[in-house]
């Protein structure tokens, strides 16, 4: 038994106990018990599955190393920090300047390492913070919208949600991008609600404060919330239609003067970046980017394996009851919270399941709903009990399938070890060639580094300007390479 077994036999030895307790607690209405409980466990869960020691290729590495280079200096975000060869053209993988990304998450991570150093632990604490402040978010949009009960179920199926987890942990591509946008467009509802309920002009604040935050972290999708918040504070019927354009237009100046000074700035300082980045946005709806294409259908095929292969019995009876009435606006609100998202994103050609998780706190409510409907229900008792129980065991099923928790699993590699040494051999001025972990490397090290071999004239180049040249001699190097003097050749651990 390895100790990836052990920790993780652990982690779901002491989660089972935790969630049945929680359950126990919420079926005797001690609800704020329960909900700790839920935060705690998912609170456990989130530190297993972010306690790998190596960086994870899509997309991690490339977050990690940017946020990195913010520690030195904050408002430029550079990919390679001392570009030694010029890449044609601009590209997110091989770019000095990189603005793939919105910054807020990356400033996050930066702070992060600031204050627990240069690690992967540092770069998910803040996507664990968040994730797990999300389940009590959760529970306090079900209390908003339904009650506590569903409330309960909710923020149950967030806190175990497995893709949402995986995302924590940096395990699957979009990682702590998508984990701060989830935090940011639920957080802001948050806030609609609770102006909503008590009217007080600085929740409205608030909530354009954390959209705005959510545009920082990954653009426009985030105004899903608009609508939301227009139908929210309808359904209370004690805003005028003067006094909803006046706090609407509020809403959106707070929103635009926290997202827009940073695009204002990209445009003025990196203007060809910007424009690279501003073209690929569009591209994602016209192009198959990166492979990551999919039928017109991917997200609603993907939403069983994220959410369970139930959720689509919930999914058309929601849209059912929302269709019969739509004046119930909250039903509505969430409606729209699940079902433009989904359509939007359905019609662009590149495609990836983390582009709609954002929508997962309207699935979990809706789901939610739909328990107590069924529980509730004149159905056969076995029935019921049948579509109760794979409700809520098809998504555990699929949060084990992710964590791995049983698996014999090499979570601190001896290659990411041997880039830890070679950072303590305090190499000035350092270029490594030949090593296909080149983000990793560059994250791990001070070195400058390249996958590939360049052209001898330009080693010799960089050697008269006295730069520390090592290439990794993987046994295949080209004798005009082999040969050069004033080179190092290290033979370094062959990575996965």
């Amino acid at each position: 038994m390895d100790a990836n077994q052990i920790f993780g036999i652990l982690t779901v030895l002491f989660c089972s106990v935790g969630y049945f307790f929680a359950w126990k607690y919420a079926a005797k209405e001690k609800f704020n018990l329960a909900l700790l409980l839920l935060i705690l466990c998912g609170l456990a869960i989130r530190i297993y599955i972010s306690t790998d020691f190596f960086l994870h290729f899509w997309d991690e590495r490339y977050h990690a190393l940017v946020a990195k280079h913010l520690m030195s200096h904050f408002f430029t975000p550079t990919l390679y920090e001392n570009p030694l060869l010029q890449p044609g053209g601009y590209s997110w993988t091989s770019s000095h300047i990189w603005l793939h990304k919105q910054p807020l998450p990356l400033w996050a991570m930066a702070i992060s390492m600031k204050l627990f150093g240069v690690n992967e632990i540092a770069i998910r604490i803040p996507s664990i913070l968040l994730t797990t402040t999300g389940i009590g978010i959760t529970y306090l949009l079900g209390k908003y919208f339904y009650n506590r009960k569903i409330g309960f179920v909710a923020a149950f199926l967030f806190s175990i949600n497995g893709l949402i987890i995986e995302l924590t942990g940096g395990r699957v591509a979009t990682d702590h991008i998508d984990t701060f946008f989830l935090f940011f467009i639920e957080l802001s509802i948050l806030f609609i609600t609770v102006y909503a309920g008590n009217r007080k002009a600085i929740y409205n604040i608030l909530a354009a404060i954390s959209l705005g935050a959510a545009i920082l972290t990954k653009w426009l999708p985030a105004l899903i919330v608009l609508p939301i918040w227009l139908l929210i504070l309808r359904d209370t019927k004690s805003f005028s239609v003067k006094q909803l354009l006046i706090n609407f237009f509020v809403f959106l100046v707070v929103t635009t003067l926290v997202f827009l000074p940073w695009q204002i700035y990209i445009y003025q300082a990196f203007p060809f970046e910007a424009n690279a980045e501003a073209t690929s946005n569009l591209q994602h709806f016209t192009q198959t980017l990166d492979g990551q294409g999919g039928p017109f259908y991917y997200f609603i095929d993907k939403i069983r394996i994220n959410y369970g292969e139930l959720i689509y019995l919930p999914l058309l009876w929601f849209i059912w009851v929302t269709a019969k009435n739509l004046k119930d606006f909250k039903h509505l609100a969430i409606a729209i919270w699940i079902v433009i998202p989904i359509a939007f994103f359905s019609f662009a050609q590149t495609k990836m399941q983390g582009y709609i998780v954002f929508i997962s706190p309207a699935l979990f409510l809706m789901t939610a709903e739909f328990f107590y409907v069924v529980k509730e229900s004149k159905l056969n008792k076995w029935l019921v009990r049948l579509l109760l129980f794979l409700l809520i065991a098809l998504p555990i099923r699929y949060t084990i399938e992710r964590m791995k928790p049983f698996e014999k699993i090499d979570r601190n590699p001896a290659w990411v070890n041997e880039l830890k040494n070679l950072n303590k051999e305090n190499i000035t001025n350092g270029v490594l060639f030949n090593y296909k972990a080149s983000i990793e490397a560059m994250f791990y090290t001070n070195l400058t580094v390249y996958p590939e071999i360049p052209d001898k004239a330009i080693i010799d180049t960089l050697l008269r300007k006295n730069y520390t040249v090592l290439i990794n001699d993987d046994g295949e190097l080209p004798e005009n390479i082999s040969s050069i003097k004033g080179i190092t050749k290290r033979h370094f651990l062959p990575i996965p």
